[in-house]
């Protein structure tokens, strides 16, 4: 079972034979929140309690470390219920992490006001450059953690130069994978050490659930980051592991069509007088074309571009889309449109967003997987 759409489909759900099982070729929901024994002191078959194990997560959980060429998996709430859970497993107070100056609002939110709190700092830096990750590490340093391609701006970073600077300095590398999915990208294979995804984005698929996942080899990070998960709670339903098991089948096809979809849309709009810049990793005149051709297979479904004209004419022009949907997320089967200034990122301060070269005429796009003609269509009718 070596190839992806093979493990998509079949990793985790292989059907069980024993005597009487009933070979579901489709892993069942297993609502039970407790598990019976035959003993006290001997768990069936490993199953105690839905929070500790759940035979639907862990159908998924095997899953998605397979999708990443991982040793283990873990399921979790939402993709900021892992990063939290990742982030009270292997840091303490006094640590600092290093983030890129260009993470999703989210996660700068959690690192910058909640784990602020907490005694954990974080120095953010542009990544693109590999060097200034490694000038700003300190003593106290313990973690860096990247996107690569960036929210909203597609920013790369060199994972394989950054991995090496964590491995120098005895850095644990974290990589938000959730832009490019494991289909287009496999940052431990790159020299990550964990990679973390908000799985309602593309690998749920269908914008109709919550979660979030990590990946990783290292066995004593997984055991660490298991035991809170379990202490810590922040657990995925076992309905929502179905629907997001149902969507992972899908994730190979998904994606070609949404990279299609968002290279066609991101040429159209090059050429358009009203747009400003348009930001792609697929395109050849993104600065880091080179690099995204190095270490990714694909460009992903996500773009950004800007207007000319001021906030007003940024919303004025999404409100005479009819085809996508103005609304935050990304990753699913329809199109979506948001500005991040004062949606995604209207949490950063207004003077962050500037100095990283989000304006208020920015425009992200999460391009779905329909009929490429008509999402263009669309487009033309409302620039004009």
């Amino acid at each position: 079972m070596t190839g992806f759409s093979t493990k998509a489909i079949h990793r985790g759900e292989e059907p069980d034979f024993r005597e009487g099982a009933t070979g579901d070729v489709a892993v069942p929901i297993h609502l039970s929140t407790t598990f019976a024994r035959q003993k006290a002191g001997n768990p069936t078959a490993g199953y105690e309690y839905t929070r500790s194990l759940n035979p639907t997560r862990k159908a998924l959980e095997d899953k998605l470390a397979a999708l990443d060429g991982a040793k283990y998996g873990l399921a979790f709430s939402s993709g900021l219920a892992a990063a939290s859970t990742l982030i009270l497993s292997l840091l303490k107070a006094g640590d600092n992490v290093i983030g890129f100056d260009d993470l999703y609002g989210g996660t700068r939110r959690l690192l910058s006001n909640v784990f602020s709190n907490w005694g954990v700092s974080t120095t953010y830096v542009d990544a693109t450059k590999a060097e200034n990750i490694e000038n700003a590490i300190s003593t106290l340093t313990k973690l860096i953690w990247i996107e690569s391609p960036t929210n909203p701006l597609l920013k790369l970073a060199d994972i394989r130069a950054i991995a090496s600077i964590a491995r120098k300095h005895n850095l644990i590398l974290v990589v938000d994978n959730t832009f490019l999915s494991p289909y287009f990208q496999r940052p431990l294979e790159l020299g990550a050490d964990i990679v973390v995804y908000s799985t309602t984005k593309y690998i749920g698929g269908h914008s109709d659930v919550l979660g979030g996942a990590i990946t990783l080899n290292n066995e004593a990070y997984y055991q660490r980051l298991a035991y809170h998960q379990n202490a810590v709670g922040a657990v995925l339903s076992p309905f929502d592991s179905y629907l997001t098991l149902r969507g992972a089948k899908t994730l190979g096809v998904r994606m070609e069509q949404h990279q299609k979809n968002a290279l066609a849309l991101a040429e159209f709009l090059q050429s358009q007088p009203k747009v400003k810049r348009v930001i792609y990793p697929g395109l050849k005149n993104h600065p880091q074309y080179a690099l995204s051709q190095q270490q990714t297979t694909g460009a992903g479904g996500v773009f950004s571009f800007e207007l000319e004209g001021t906030l007003d004419d940024a919303e004025r022009f999404l409100s005479k889309l009819k085809l996508l949907a103005t609304a935050e997320s990304l990753g699913g089967v329809e199109s979506l449109v948001e500005i991040p200034a004062i949606m995604t990122h209207a949490s950063v301060p207004k003077e962050v967003r500037e100095q990283n070269g989000i304006s208020d005429t920015l425009i992200r796009v999460s391009a779905g997987i329909e009929d490429t003609d008509d999402l263009i269509n669309d487009f033309k009718q409302a620039l004009q």
